[in-house]
C-alpha cells in the first residue's frame, strides 16, 4: 500500500485552486532488530515499508507556507521568516513547522509553499509515521525551493526536527530508513559512522507487522528517560556511549552501579551484537537463526530495558506459537507493534490466528500487516 498519488493531487486543486508541482513521498520503516541502540552510537537493521506520506506542494511567492492535513481535515498556515522552534503543543504542524525550522537553521533556501499531506502509515504504532513526514515533507519544501534532495542530508536534518522541535530525542535511524531505503533490502546502519549497507531479505519469508492497538506517542512516554538512563550508564562504565562498552566491562562494575543503568547497559551491548549477527545470518540466508536472534532482542527489550507491554508480550507468545521463526517489539516500545518473520505459505493462517488469540486474551482487536521493503525518499514532478 501507499497513498493514491492520483487523488492526492485533485484534493489539492480542490483545497487551493490549483494543481501542486511536485509530490514528495517517504516510508515509514519497521525495524528488524536494534532498538534504542542508534542514539548510543550502535546498529540497527531497518527496512522502509510500503506505507507512506505524501505531501503534495506548489510554490508560493509571499514566503507563507500553508499545509492542510487531510487525514485530520485540518489547517496550518505560517509565514517561513517567523517560523521558531517549539515542542508538543500542536501535533501534526509540530512537524511541519519543526523541519521548516531546521531547514533553515541549517541554511536551506526556502520560499513559501503550499501543501496538503496524507498518508497510510499507522500513527503511534511505532513504525515512524513521525519520519516519514519530516522526509516527506523536507523534500517537498527543499524541491520547491529548486534545491537537490539529498537524502542522507535530509535525514539529519530531519532528525534535529525531531529531537529539537518535537522533543523526542530519537536517533538517526528512523529518517536513514526512509530516507535511504532499498527494495527488498534491510539496512544496516552504524549510528555513529553512518555508514549503510544493504540487507538482502529472505525470499521464503515475508515480514509481518502487527498492531496491537496500543497506542503511545514517544514524547509521552519514558522513551526519553531511558535515553538519560543510557547516558548515565555510559557515564557509570567511562565510556563516550554504550556502543564503547562490552560485556567484560559491564560484569566489572556489577554492584558498582545503579541496578537500572546496568540493565539498560546489558540491553544495548548484547542488542548490538544481535544486530550484527542477524545481518550475518540473513546474508547466509539463515533465517532460523535471525528469528531465535530476534527472540532474544524481545526478552532482553521486556527483562532488561522495560519497555514493552503485557499485550505486546502477548502477541509475540501468540505469534511464536502460530509459526512465527522469529517475533519481537518493534519501534521505541511502550506499545505499538510487533515484527515476525513467517513463511510465505503459513501467512494468512497466521494472521488469522494472531487476530483470534490476541483478541480471546486482551480484549484488543490487532491489525495485521504483510510489508515489503521499499525505495525511500522520492519526488516527482505532478
Amino acid at each position: 500500500m501507499s497513498v493514491d498519488t492520483t487523488t492526492l493531487a485533485a484534493d489539492f486543486e480542490r483545497v487551493y485552486g490549483r494543481a501542486p508541482d511536485l509530490i514528495a513521498e517517504a516510508p515509514g520503516r519497521v525495524n528488524l532488530i536494534g532498538e534504542h541502540t542508534d542514539y548510543n552510537g550502535g546498529f540497527v537493521l531497518p527496512m522502509a515499508i510500503d506505507r507512506t506520506v505524501a505531501v503534495a506542494a506548489a510554490a508560493r511567492d509571499d514566503g507563507t507556507s500553508r499545509a492542510y492535513a487531510r487525514d485530520y481535515d485540518q489547517h496550518d498556515e505560517f509565514p517561513l521568516h517567523r517560523v521558531r522552534r517549539f515542542a508538543g503543543s500542536r501535533g501534526w504542524r509540530d512537524y511541519v513547522r519543526g523541519v521548516a525550522w531546521a531547514l533553515l537553521d541549517e541554511n536551506y533556501e526556502l520560499r513559501g509553499a503550499d501543501l496538503l499531506i496524507a498518508g497510510d502509515v499507522p500513527q503511534g504504532a511505532g513504525l515512524s509515521s513521525s519520519a516519514a513526514i519530516e522526509m516527506a515533507v523536507a523534500g517537498a519544501l527543499v524541491t520547491v525551493a529548486g534545491g537537490e534532495v539529498k537524502a542522507r542530508e535530509l535525514a539529519l536534518v530531519c532528525q534535529k526536527a525531531e529531537n529539537l522541535s518535537v522533543g523526542v530525542q530519537s536517533g538517526i535511524m528512523d529518517q536513514f530508513a526512509s530516507g535511504l531505503g532499498q527494495a527488498g533490502h534491510a539496512l544496516l546502519i552504524d549510528c555513529r559512522s553512518l555508514e549503510v549497507e544493504p540487507v538482502p531479505l529472505p525470499d521464503r519469508y515475508a515480514i509481518v507487522v502487527v498492531n496491537s492497538k496500543v497506542p503511545r506517542r514517544l514524547a509521552e512516554t519514558p522513551y526519553n528517560l531511558r535515553r538519560e538512563e543510557c547516558a548515565a550508564a555510559a557515564f557509570d562504565l567511562d565510556v563516550e556511549t554504550l556502543r564503547d562498552a562490552d560485556l567484560d566491562m559491564l560484569e566489572a562494575r556489577l554492584g558498582k552501579m545503579p541496578d537500572v543503568n546496568y540493565k539498560r547497559a546489558r540491553h544495548v551491548i548484547t542488542e548490538n551484537g544481535r544486530v550484527l549477527a542477524t545481518a550475518v545470518s540473513l546474508r547466509l540466508e539463515k533465517v532460523e537463526t535471525a528469528g531465535e536472534l530476534m527472540n532474544e532482542s524481545h526478552r532482553s527489550m521486556r527483562d532488561q530495558f522495560e519497555m514493552s507491554t503485557p499485550e505486546i508480550d502477548a502477541l509475540v507468545e501468540i505469534a511464536m506459537a502460530a509459526g512465527a521463526a522469529g517475533a519481537r517489539l518493534t519501534g521505541g516500545g511502550f506499545g505499538g507493534c510487533t515484527v515476525n518473520l513467517v513463511p510465505n505459505g503459513e501467512v494468512e493462517v497466521f494472521r488469522a490466528n494472531v487476530i483470534e488469540k490476541y483478541r480471546e486474551k486482551t480484549g484488543f482487536d490487532a491489525e495485521v500487516y504483510v510489508c515489503r521493503a521499499t525505495e525511500g525518499l522520492r519526488v516527482s514532478h505532478a
